[in-house]
């Protein structure tokens, strides 16, 4: 679906053409965090829903995930990553606070065409993220992006805290928006935040304000903090508003919708917006049961599920809607189009892709070494430096060598003749004392 912008001879639109997900090997049952913290299966599906969520192990990280996830939903947009003008990760857990993870990424696929950045808006970050994507396509500043979001939560949980580490898993999703011709894809936004509740979801150690200390870490501020309650009476009213809103500016009715797909934070906000929007629970998109709360990884792992279950048809009118740390809320009206076919890719197009990523690693790998070796060659001194180096280095040697020659020769000045007699004793100029 997606073309080139010279073709096109009118408005030009942001569609969804590739998606991917991604989550950890390790499955925690509730049974399992029974065993680490004072909780049971039954207390945590009675409060939020969750029966078990993914944790990633030691060598998975955000930036692992994420690259899974893209680079399946490159496979199922059919374009090689150097087609791809922009790269942006929404986590609040990234691989480093800089550099971003959106630039590694971009290494790591070889998209070396595409700027790349990361978003923090919380769980809300995926919807923010599609939007910015939607209005650099439509502006024609962009033909592919990808978009990604991904999370390894269970890094910045205490699990020793019951009431948060229930809740979060691990995992990401991704999205390739391209532009197209036809009226479809993303319709229509909203975003919000309302700063003052910034406290209410919070790692409040670790930044400029609380640098990471022995007192930082004694009292645990490493961690997510979490008023639950005000959170939970927060997204039970912001999700459908935020619902409400997008469909008024997309000029749509609740009748319109085919499916809505909210973050999976608690089955409890979410049957609390189904009460709310007064739809059929069959309209919504819930999986937290087998995945908790994996904060802007949600949504995309959710669309995911919902369009290899056959859920999603081409013409269905959708609503993506979130809320998280900020506090923040974002929606959008998503039209969708022809997709790809869903069957799995051939066997060869995976293999090309394999090697794409294979000779993308190289090249990374060529970069770090030729500019290792520019630095040492061609540094701020240039050539000249290097000779200046070089002279220096050669001009120690010579004089280490210059001492150890003069050293035996000094020795043997001194060294007394025991062929010749001892001078009598006396002054310095012979005579002999009295």
């Amino acid at each position: 679906m997606a073309a080139n912008r010279s073709t096109f001879r009118g408005p030009r639109y942001a569609q969804i053409t590739g998606w991917g997900m991604a989550v950890p090997e390790k499955v925690m049952t509730n049974d399992d965090l029974a065993r680490i913290v004072d909780t049971s299966d039954e207390w945590i599906v009675s409060h939020t829903g969750i029966k078990q969520r993914y944790i990633a192990g030691e060598r998975e990280t955000t930036l692992s995930l994420a690259v899974r996830a893209a680079q399946e939903a490159l496979l199922v947009a059919g374009i090689v990553p150097n087609q791809l003008s922009l790269v942006i990760v929404a986590t609040v857990t990234p691989e480093y606070f800089f550099p971003s993870t959106a630039s590694l990424l971009q290494d790591a696929l070889g998209a070396a065409s595409a700027g790349a950045f990361d978003l923090s808006a919380g769980c809300s970050g995926f919807i923010y993220a599609l939007s910015m994507a939607a209005d650099a396509i439509r502006s024609g500043s962009a033909e592919h992006v990808l978009v990604v979001g991904s999370e390894t939560l269970s890094r910045i949980v205490d699990w020793t805290e019951r009431n948060t580490c229930v809740l979060f898993g691990d995992g990401a999703g991704a999205a390739v928006v391209s532009a197209c011709a036809e009226r479809c894809g993303v319709m229509a936004s909203v975003l919000g935040s309302d700063g003052s509740g910034g406290e209410l979801l919070i790692v409040p150690g670790g930044g400029s304000r609380h640098p990471l200390s022995h007192e930082v870490i004694e009292r645990g501020d490493q961690f997510m903090k979490m008023n639950g309650r005000e959170v939970y009476r927060f997204a039970s009213t912001v999700m459908p508003r935020a619902t409400e809103a997008v469909l008024h500016k997309a000029g749509w009715r609740l009748k319109d919708l085919a499916l809505v797909i909210p973050h999976q934070a608690n089955d409890r906000i979410i049957a609390a917006a189904i009460k709310r929007l007064g739809l059929p629970a069959d309209r919504f998109v819930v999986n937290i049961d087998r995945y908790g709360n994996t904060s802007s990884a949600s949504i995309p792992i959710a669309l995911c599920e919902a369009i290899a279950q056959g859920r999603i048809n081409a013409g269905d009118r959708l609503v993506l809607v979130g809320f998280g740390a900020g506090l923040t809320w974002a929606a959008v009206a998503l039209e969708w189009g022809i997709p790809e076919p869903t069957r799995p890719r051939p066997l060869l197009l995976r293999w090309l892709a394999g090697v794409w990523y294979f000779l993308a690693g190289i090249r990374s790998a060529v970069r770090r070494v030729e500019r290792s070796t520019y630095d040492r060659i061609m540094g701020p001194g240039g050539t000249a430096g290097l000779r200046g180096e070089m002279r220096t280095r050669t001009d120690r040697l010579r004089a280490r060598v210059a001492r150890r020659v003069q050293r035996p020769a000094s020795k043997a000045q001194v060294a007394p003749d025991p062929a010749k007699p001892a001078p009598p004793a006396g002054d310095d100029h012979g005579t002999p004392s009295a």
